[in-house]
Parts: C-alpha cells; structure tokens; sequence
C-alpha cells in the first residue's frame, strides 16, 4: 500500500465506527467550554441587538449556535478561529463607542481601527496576506526548505482568513451605524461576496491541508484564491466599491443571510476542485515534452491572458493599467509552470490523493449550491411572485447544477476518474466563472443589481 493510499485509508479509519454516542464521549474540556461560549456570545447578541432583528433573523442565531459548536467539535481548528475572530471584532466594536454612542469617525482615529481592525482595513489586511501565503506556497514547491516555506503560507492563510471574518463582522456592525434602514449582513454586492469566496475558499483548501497532512496543493488552490482579490482590489478602486450602500428592495430579505452564503460554498469549492484538477493534469503531463499533449497548460494560459481583456472594458485609465499589470504576471505564471512542470510533478501529491481531494470538494460543493438553488426559488417567490423565471442568473444557475449532478453521477455510478474527471472539472470552473460573473457582465435581467 502507497503513502497516499494510507493517507486516505487513515482518514476513513478517524470517521468509521464511532456513533453519536462515542462522538460525544470524545469531547473534550475544550469543546465544551467552546460550546459554552458559543451559547453565551448568542445571548449577548439578543440582549445587545434583539430589538433590530425580526424573528427569522432571530431563528437564524438560534441555529447558527448548534451549527458553530457542530463545526467547531468537527474540526478543531476552527474554535480558535471563532474565538480569536469574536475577540478581535468585539474590541473593534468598543474601540467605536464614545461617550455619546458609536461614531465611525474613531476609524480614522483610533491607532487599532485606522491600520488594523475597521472593516477596510482588515480586509486590505487579507488581501495582502493572501499574496504572501501564495508566494510562500509556491516558493515551498521549488526551495529545498520547502516544508518551512510551505509552513509559513498555511499559517498566512490562517491569518487572512482570520482578517477577512473581523472585517465582515466589523462591516456588518458599520453598516448599522450610518443609518437604521442601512445596516444588513455584507454579501449583497460583488465585492462583499469576492470577500466570502476568498476566505471560505481558502478554508475548505486549509481543511482538506488538515486532513491529508500535505500543504503541496496550497500553490495551486491558492492561485485562484489570489485571482479574486486582484479582482477585489481592481474593483474598489475602479468602483470605489468598499462604501457601504443601502440595499435594493429585492435584497431586503432574511433569505439573503441563508442563499448567499450557501450559494458561494458552492462557488468556492467548485473553484478549489478545479484547481487540484489543473494540479492532477500537470503532474499527469510532467514528463512530457511533445507541446500538443501540453494542452491545459497551454489553455489556462489563454484563459489568464484574455481575462484582462475581458475585465477591461469600461475601466478607468488606472484600471486598465492594472489590467496590463496582471496580464504580465498572469503570463509570467503560465510560463513558470509550463517550464518547471516536471519539479511540480515531483512535489505534487500523488495522482489518487488529488483525484480524492477533487471528488470531496465537487460533492460538499454540490450539495451547497442544490440547497442554494432551493432558496433562491423560494426568495424569487418572495420577491417576484414566482419561483422560476428562466432569468439569465437562474438559467445558469441551473446549468452549473446539472454539469456537477452529471459530473457526480459518472463518478458514482460509472467510476469516473482521472483525465477526464480534471479536465471536466475544469470546464466546470469554465462554466461557474460565466454564472457567478459572466452573466453579470454580458447579460440583463432580474439581478441586474449585481452586475459590473
């Protein structure tokens, strides 16, 4: 039996036989004490802020509680996340209060807020630490420290995960100080849902890091994670898009909080799949030298170097600049791993671990983007007065569902794998790109709001 073969075996071995009985019985001190602070931070809440939630937001907090414990308990991990995040927020929100109430002008004041904590700042925060973590992995593909290196890119991660949650919370907690019919959670535009793709993408990328014991899937996981916030960053300074605006009537809906996130776990680990299918094809293609046979390598080329292009029209002098910045570097990249494909190929996991890796993340994707979609139709009913409209948004909605339900379907009962599996994959990534961003740039329809 091979490394990777056992890595699988190991992890299946941690899950199997234990019932809900043992699971609990394994909890340790820690665990509960999460739990408990879990339990008191949602009581906090409803003192704090029950007069400005109606009851299904109230619902919402009542299962979001059960839910973080579940996750928490999970993968542990994530306590010291939550608890550092709700820590690090709730000093923002203090570091805001003068005798007279909360004033956002302290962010410009207070030393805490102005270069760390305000919304703004924490997320300019992950942006860079985002690049930092994808340079570091890459330079732990081709250093011979490179464990050390790749060490210091999952630790960055961590952090600009970190960063990218204590900006959320301390943007929601801002929105509500400008004005009472502002305030609402932040994924109502794109650069509030670019914020959600990157941190949730690069933490399911950190849990399947955990749970294979290999950081050698962060280079390529992290290239698209970096992808979003050159776009995030193109964004707020060509639309100055970090201001925070009242919602449009159709957003005005408890179903946002559930859709939109659930919709973008879709998003993010359809991405990260994509990426360990591009990773599976250049380890697959390492010894080769003949160019045709070199054909991802070559595509995701033209896919990078066109999407300036693409991403140009209607920017301002100083966007397009940035555009031609990231065309050069975009090509820069595509080269690189053309040129080093055989080191990559020996740094890689294995073929099966990255096949695996591929197949759990299309699944959990799967299952989120089909809950989604279920919502979507019953807010569209809300706001809309019907469940289905064949919007363009929903008309490609329901494309990327049906190219995983196939993809799912021929992995299952037909035992898809390899070559074909990476390269479906990465039209799937083709596909969702077109549905979460193409359809807003090229096309019209209900959710116009969205668009570019």
């Amino acid at each position: 039996m091979n490394t990777a073969t056992q890595t699988i075996e190991l992890k299946r071995e941690r899950t199997a036989g234990s019932g809900a009985t043992g699971w609990l019985a394994s909890r340790n001190v820690w665990d509960w004490l999460f739990a408990a602070i879990c339990v008191a931070g949602a009581a906090w809440a409803f003192a704090q802020y029950a007069n400005a939630m109606d009851i299904y937001e109230k619902w919402i907090l009542v299962g979001t509680v059960p839910s973080v414990i579940w996750l928490g308990w999970f993968w542990r991990p994530l306590q010291r996340l939550a608890v550092v995040v709700g820590v690090l927020a709730l000093l923002a929100i203090w570091l805001y209060q003068t005798p007279e109430g909360a004033n956002l002008a302290r962010g410009d004041e207070a030393f805490l807020l102005k270069y760390f904590l305000s919304s703004q700042s924490a997320i300019l925060w992950m942006s860079m630490l985002m690049f930092m973590a994808t340079a570091f992995y890459w330079l732990g593909m081709f250093s011979r420290g490179g464990d050390t290196f790749e060490l210091l890119g999952s630790r960055l991660t961590w952090v600009a995960v970190g960063l990218a949650l204590i900006g959320t919370m301390v943007r929601w907690y801002e929105s509500h100080q400008i004005g009472p019919d502002i305030g609402h959670i932040p994924v109502s535009n794109l650069y509030e849902v670019f914020i959600l793709f990157c941190w949730l993408t690069a933490l399911f990328y950190l849990y399947f890091e955990d749970q294979y014991q290999t950081r050698r899937m962060g280079a390529f996981v992290m290239l698209v994670v970096s992808a979003a916030v050159g776009f995030l960053l193109w964004y707020t300074v060509v639309r100055d898009a970090h201001q925070i605006q009242p919602l449009v009537p159709a957003l005005k809906s408890w179903w946002m909080k559930l859709h939109v996130p659930a919709n973008f776990i879709g998003y993010g680990t359809f991405a990260l799949s994509a990426m360990l299918a591009f990773a599976y094809l250049v380890k697959q293609s390492a010894a080769e030298t003949r160019w045709y046979k070199l054909a991802p390598l070559w595509i995701l080329g033209v896919v990078l170097c066109f999407e300036p292009i693409v991403f140009r029209q209607g920017a301002t002098d100083k966007g397009g600049s940035y555009w031609f910045i990231y065309f050069g570097v975009s090509a820069l990249i595509t080269g690189g791993i053309l040129a080093a494909r055989k080191r990559l190929g020996e740094r890689l996991p294995s073929l099966e671990v990255l096949d695996d890796v591929m197949y759990k993340a299309i699944a959990v994707g799967f299952a989120f983007f089909t809950i989604a979609t279920v919502l979507g139709a019953f807010w569209a009913a809300e706001a809309w007065g019907g469940y289905w409209s064949w919007d363009p948004k929903e008309t490609w909605a329901l494309i990327v569902w049906l190219n995983y339900a196939a993809w799912l379907h021929m992995r299952l009962m037909k035992g898809l794998r390899g070559t074909v599996a990476a390269w479906w994959a990465l039209v799937g990534l083709a596909v969702t790109t077109f549905a979460f961003l193409g359809v807003n740039m090229f096309l019209s329809g209900l959710h116009s709001y969205g668009e570019l």
